[in-house]
């Protein structure tokens, strides 16, 4: 039984359309009949979840919630988000809705437990580590969590919002790298807490394993979706 994807957005254009991507690259398809239906929509009115995490900001948990409404009225059979952050209001969204919301965090955490670390750091940015959005699923399963430090949260951003989302590629990823680095000696796997994270850095930078949540998020959704 196939079945339909529906994928909440409006968290960052660059964020849905790389999870719509990884869906693809992810489905075992020989013509287009064989991917499987995905509904997206793209809230722009969701406010920014790492504002209101830190006490600064509007509460986007009324627009989440009518996001994943109009996702199930449109016809999905379960929603998936790409936001780190905004999985910090996970359980309020499922139980606004009567399909399954499949949280990325827990599916990561989990696919993090299979692989047999012990500690991992998160390479994101405040919200998504002052949330703790990924702590309880990780040490729930017995994983130690490192994260970085303040000034390297700070750079973190920096390297997001004026590297990255602004155009200037190669500057954001060495910052950005520069993070990583240090966190790496800390950790026995990395965590891509930002979309523009696995965007921008590669398995291959690192001697430990690099963690995309997207990537986790899709693969699932792919097999619920076509009954894999």
């Amino acid at each position: 039984m196939e079945r339909v994807i529906g994928i909440l957005g409006g968290m960052g254009p660059l964020a849905t359309v790389e999870l719509f991507r990884r869906i693809v690259l992810k489905t075992p398809a020989k013509k287009d009949q064989d991917h499987p239906r995905i509904i997206i929509y793209n809230n722009s009115k969701i406010p920014d979840r790492t504002a209101y995490i830190l006490g600064k900001g509007e509460n986007p948990l009324p627009e989440l919630i009518e996001s994943a409404k109009k996702l199930e009225a449109w016809g999905a059979d379960f929603i998936i988000m790409p936001c780190n952050t905004a999985h910090y209001f996970a359980e309020e969204i499922q139980k606004a809705v009567n399909i399954p919301f499949i949280n990325m965090i827990e599916e990561t955490a989990e696919y993090i437990k299979n692989l047999g670390l012990k500690k991992v750091g998160i390479l994101a940015t405040d919200g998504t580590i002052k949330g703790m959005v990924y702590h309880q699923a990780l040490l729930s399963r017995g994983i130690k969590i490192a994260v970085p430090n303040e000034k390297d949260q700070k750079s973190l951003m920096d390297a997001i919002y004026d590297g990255i989302k602004a155009g200037n590629i190669e500057w954001g990823r060495r910052e950005m790298l520069k993070v990583a680095k240090k966190l790496e000696k800390r950790s026995d796997g990395l965590i891509a807490g930002c979309t523009e994270v696995s965007v921008a850095l590669r398995q291959e930078d690192f001697e430990i394993p690099l963690i995309d949540p997207m990537d986790v998020i899709a693969e699932k959704a792919v097999k619920l979706a076509l009954d894999l």
